[in-house]
């Protein structure tokens, strides 16, 4: 696993050091002695991680972390202080300025490593999402997160994994008010109540009677309900090479006994707001998506998923030997309406009518407009004189009740429908489509409100 690691000291012995162990570890390296020249790299893009040194002269590690996390073009980029400093207040500090881990020097090899490759890890999910979001719409990523800034300030859930009810007791009462917290002693069954249960952290202590607690984080991240929950290992001292592996399987933090109320929850808040930020970009990508693929006025499919999922259909169609039809609908003298009551009146006119035509058709029936008052149905499995009868329906529905024009009262409109069926041989979409096209520019110029079908 490579990636671009970010060292932030103003010593440079330990910039040195630092920097021979990653590039041991294929990682490479960029370095910044001060604050101003680490805030000008990360703006710059590219830095997977960030090791940064709290002490240091102008401006210190605190301040350099809150200011890469209120910046919207450098927040998602994971920073790990790696200090001299090792109190528990150092730790909380660091935490609540942003920091998604907090290293006390001399950090040990195997944990900063496992660390590090773990935070790569997550910052390339946040990546692949953010450029998913970003280029499913012409807006930049910033636009888009800002809309919809307001990720979820709810309190969060979770679950807390122990069989021991002094712990038990304990953890809740340092997250009271601060999470809705539920609790299950029984480890085997803590994997489905995790699935099942929607939380924003799950918390596994490894004290767990003849039960091994990694077995429970290994089987989170197989399900995709919960491969994305933050896991937090509650430890006890000395279980250095447990917290490793538990780091290598996923696991994203851990706290080691006797816990710090504040530690406890300013890992938590940690590990929520990435969350959520990750939901947040899940979220924004469905939704541009099915703008994407939607008519926003209708709410039918649009021209871009029939362009798409018709070719489908027409495949599966000609290689099950199953019967598949098509017809184009267009509204008559759509134009008028617009003229008469403006756009408006039109509007209103557009929603019934994808109203009614959704009430004549099954579930497996694509509709989709196609542009303008223009429609398209695709029917699987449908013979072409089921397809005429099925348009009969709609064109009688449409001719036969008043459309309500908005202060205007009723008014009368038909439609025109042409009908094509999948051919035997070298038939294809456009032909196809050609075809449904030339029956209805035939029932057009033979009078309106009627329907052809394409001969077969």
């Amino acid at each position: 696993m490579t990636a671009r690691i970010l060292v932030v000291d103003d010593v440079p012995a330990n910039v040195k050091l630092l920097e021979a162990r990653l590039l041991a570890e294929y990682f490479e390296v960029l370095t910044a002695s001060n604050g101003l020249e680490a805030l000008e790299i990360c703006q710059g893009g590219n830095v997977d991680v960030v090791l940064l040194d709290v002490m240091m002269p102008g401006m210190d590690g605190f301040e350099v972390c809150r200011r890469i996390k209120s910046d919207m073009a450098t927040h998602h980029i994971p920073v790990v202080m790696v200090t001299a400093l090792d109190q528990v207040t150092d730790r909380v500090r660091g935490l609540e300025s942003g920091a998604d881990d907090f290293l006390t020097k001399p950090a040990n090899d195997l944990q900063l490593m496992t660390r590090v490759k773990s935070l790569v890890r997550l910052k390339s999910l946040t990546d692949e999402l953010r450029l998913r979001a970003s280029t499913t719409r012409s807006i930049g990523i910033e636009e888009l997160l800002s809309r919809r800034a307001s990720v979820d300030e709810s309190l969060p859930k979770a679950l807390l994994v122990d069989d021991k009810d002094s712990s038990v007791e304990r953890i809740s009462r340092m997250l009271r008010h601060r999470c809705v917290l539920e609790s299950t002693a029984d480890p085997q069954a803590a994997f489905i109540t995790a699935a099942e249960g929607d939380f924003d952290c799950v918390l596994i202590s490894t004290n767990l009677t003849n039960y091994d607690p990694l077995r429970i984080c290994s089987q989170l991240r197989t399900l995709d309900r919960t491969r994305f929950t933050p896991i937090m290992l509650i430890a006890d001292q000395g279980e250095d090479a447990r917290l490793v592996r538990g780091l290598e399987l996923g696991v994203n933090d851990y706290l080691v006994r006797p816990l710090d109320q504040h530690e406890l929850i300013a890992r938590m808040v940690t590990q929520v707001r990435r969350k959520r930020y990750n939901d947040h970009l899940r979220a924004s990508l469905a939704e541009t998506i099915e703008m994407a693929v939607t008519d926003p006025l209708t709410g039918l499919n649009n021209r871009r998923y029939l362009d798409t999922h018709l070719q489908t259909l027409f495949d599966r169609a000609q290689s099950r030997g199953t019967p598949l039809s098509l017809m184009i609908a267009d509204i008559d003298r759509f134009k008028m309406i617009n003229d008469r009551w403006g756009h408006d009146a039109g509007d209103a006119v557009l929603r019934e009518f994808a109203s009614r035509i959704r009430r004549n058709l099954r579930g497996i029936d694509l509709v989709c407009r196609f542009g303008g008052e223009e429609f398209v149905v695709v029917m699987p499995e449908t013979p072409g004189d089921i397809a005429e009868k099925v348009a009969e329906r709609i064109r009688s529905e449409i001719a036969a009740t008043p459309f309500e024009i908005p202060g205007h009262g009723g008014n009368q409109v038909t439609v025109s429908l042409g009908v094509a069926t999948l051919r035997d041989g070298a038939d294809t979409v456009p032909t196809m489509i050609k075809r449904a096209d030339q029956a209805l520019y035939q029932a057009k110029n033979s009078g309106r409100n009627r329907v052809v079908a394409a001969a077969a």
